[in-house]
C-alpha cells in the first residue's frame, strides 16, 4: 500500500512540518487546495509584497493596454498563458492537470479595458476585480494569473527555501516566465525541486499570500454590495454586464474591502478546533455506548478524528482518513504524517520505518485478535511497522501478551489510546502547559518497557 497523500517531503524523508515550513508543502498526486490572493500581497506590510503587487497588477493592465493599441492577438495569447500555472500546484484540480482559458474568456477579459470606462482610462487596481465582470472566472484563476505574473519571485524563493531545507532540485527549462523589463516571456535555465512522478517542476508558494478565497470575490460582492430591491437582474452572468455598465458599485464593494483590510488573513491549510470545542468532543465521546447502536461507531469515529487531528497538530501533521471495507466492516483509519518533530517519533521511524502513522478507531468494549490482525495487515514497507489503537478501555492481559508476542516475532510495535488518554490529552490541550502529544508518547514508552529485553 503506498502512501496516502504523498508530499515533496515525505518523498525525501525530510522531517519538516507544515507549520516549520514557510511554503505549502506540494501534494504529489494533488493540488493544495489553497488559492494565492493577491489581496494579502497589497495589505502586505512588507514592501517586498507590495512591490509584486504592484508589479503584478501593472502587467496585467499591459496586456489590456496592447488589446487597445491594436495588438489584440498578442495580449490574447498573453491572458491565456498567464492562466494557468500548473508549478505552482495549488487548487483542487485532480492529478494537478488543470487547463488553460480559451481564446474567448482571454478576449472576454481584454474587452474590459475597452467597454468599461474607468478601466480604459486607468485600469485595474486589483486583478480579483475581473470575477466581478466575466464569468467562470474564480479563485483558481485568480490564484493562477497571480501566480504567473509573480513566477520571477516564486523562482527565486523556491531555491532560498530548497537550500534551507535540503530538497533536492533538478535542472529543468521553465517556460512562460514574465519578463517585467523587456515585457516578454522568456524560458529559464533553472534548477528546481521536480514532482518525482511526473518530473515537471515546482514551485514553492508562500504561506502567507494563501487564502482559500479572494477577499474580493463574487459571493460577498452580490450579498453585501450589490443593490437590494431595485429594478437589477439576480442571476450570475446577468449581474457581471450589469456590473459593465454600473463599475461605480464595483469600487465601492473594493473600496470597502479595503477599508476592512485588518480582517483579510491568510488561511492555514489546518486549523485547529477551539479548546473548549475539544472538551466538547470528548464529553460526547464519553457518553457513546460502545458498539454499533444508533450508528455510535460512526460518530465516535467523527469525533476521534476532529480531535486527534488538532490535538496532535503541529507535532504531526494530519494526512487523511480512510474508509476501507474488511469482511463488510467499515473502518476509519487516521493516517498522520511522521514529521519527525520530536525525540520518540524519530525512534518511532528509525525503529520501524514509519513514515506515516496509522491510528485504528475501534468504538468496542474490548480489543479481540481479530482487531490486531487488521491493524497488522496495515502494517507495510510504506506505512512501517507502527500502529496504534483508539480504543474505549485498556486490554485485556491476553491481548497485551498478544501484542508483546507480535513484536518479539516481527518487531512490529502497536500501542493504544483509551478515553482515559484521551482525557489527559483535553485536559492537557486546555491547560497549554505540556503538549498533548506527550500522551502518546507516554502510552509508547510503557509498551517499550513491557517488552523483553
Amino acid at each position: 500500500m503506498a502512501l496516502v497523500k504523498p508530499r515533496l517531503t515525505d518523498h525525501y524523508d525530510l522531517p519538516l512540518t507544515q507549520e516549520e515550513a514557510d511554503f505549502a508543502i506540494p501534494f504529489l498526486d494533488d493540488d493544495v487546495p489553497l488559492y494565492v490572493d493577491p489581496f494579502l500581497l497589497w495589505k502586505s506590510p512588507s514592501m517586498q509584497d507590495q512591490s509584486l503587487h504592484t508589479a503584478l497588477v501593472s502587467s496585467f493592465n499591459y496586456f489590456g493596454h496592447l488589446a487597445r493599441r491594436g495588438k489584440e492577438q498578442e495580449a490574447m495569447h498573453a491572458i491565456i498563458k498567464i492562466s494557468e500555472c500548473q508549478e505552482a500546484g495549488l487548487g483542487s484540480a485532480r492529478g494537478k492537470m488543470g487547463k488553460r482559458i480559451g481564446e474567448s474568456s482571454a478576449m472576454e477579459i481584454l474587452s474590459l479595458f475597452s467597454l468599461v470606462p474607468q478601466v480604459k482610462s486607468g485600469g485595474f487596481e486589483h486583478i480579483e476585480e475581473i470575477q466581478l465582470f466575466v464569468d467562470q472566472i474564480g479563485r483558481d484563476r485568480v490564484s493562477d494569473l497571480a501566480c504567473s505574473l509573480t513566477k520571477s519571485f516564486l523562482i527565486d524563493f523556491t531555491i532560498d527555501q530548497c537550500r534551507k531545507h535540503n530538497i533536492p532540485t533538478n535542472d529543468v527549462t521553465l517556460q512562460d516566465v514574465f519578463d517585467y523589463g523587456t515585457k516578454k516571456f522568456v524560458a529559464e535555465k533553472l534548477s528546481l525541486p521536480c514532482n518525482p512522478q511526473t518530473k515537471t517542476p515546482l514551485l514553492l508558494v508562500p504561506k502567507r499570500w494563501l487564502r482559500f478565497s479572494p477577499w474580493i470575490n463574487y459571493d460577498d460582492y452580490f450579498k453585501s454590495a450589490f443593490v437590494k430591491g431595485a429594478q437589477v437582474p439576480k442571476e450570475r452572468v446577468a449581474v457581471l454586464q450589469f456590473n459593465r455598465h454600473n463599475y461605480d458599485m464595483v469600487q465601492t464593494f473594493v473600496h470597502q474591502r479595503e477599508r476592512q483590510q485588518s480582517d483579510c488573513k491568510n488561511d492555514p491549510l489546518f486549523r485547529p478546533i477551539a479548546v473548549s470545542s475539544a472538551r466538547r468532543k470528548l464529553e460526547e465521546i464519553k457518553k457513546l455506548p460502545s458498539g454499533k447502536t444508533g450508528n455510535a461507531d460512526q460518530r465516535y469515529e467523527e469525533l476521534i478524528c476532529q480531535l486527534l487531528a488538532s490535538l496532535l497538530y503541529p507535532q504531526l501533521d494530519f494526512a487523511d482518513e480512510q474508509s476501507r471495507t474488511d469482511s463488510n466492516v467499515l473502518i476509519r483509519d487516521l493516517i498522520f504524517y511522521n514529521n519527525r518533530s520530536l525525540d520518540f517519533l524519530k525512534d518511532i521511524y528509525d525503529l520501524y520505518g514509519s513514515r506515516q502513522i496509522v491510528f485504528e478507531l475501534k468504538n468496542v468494549r474490548e480489543i479481540e485478535r481479530d482487531h490486531i490482525n487488521q491493524l497488522n495487515r496495515y502494517l507495510n514497507d510504506e506505512f512501517g511497522r507502527f500502529g496504534i489503537f483508539v480504543t474505549r478501555n485498556p486490554l485485556p492481559k491476553k491481548i497485551q501478551r498478544s501484542l508483546v508476542d507480535l513484536w518479539a516475532g516481527q518487531r512490529r510495535c502497536i500501542v493504544t489510546l483509551t478515553d482515559a488518554d484521551l482525557e489527559m490529552m483535553v485536559t492537557v490541550f486546555e491547560s497549554k502547559q505540556r503538549l498533548p502529544i506527550e500522551v502518546l508518547k507516554r502510552c509508547y514508552i510503557e509498551f517499550t518497557r513491557s517488552l523483553p529485553s
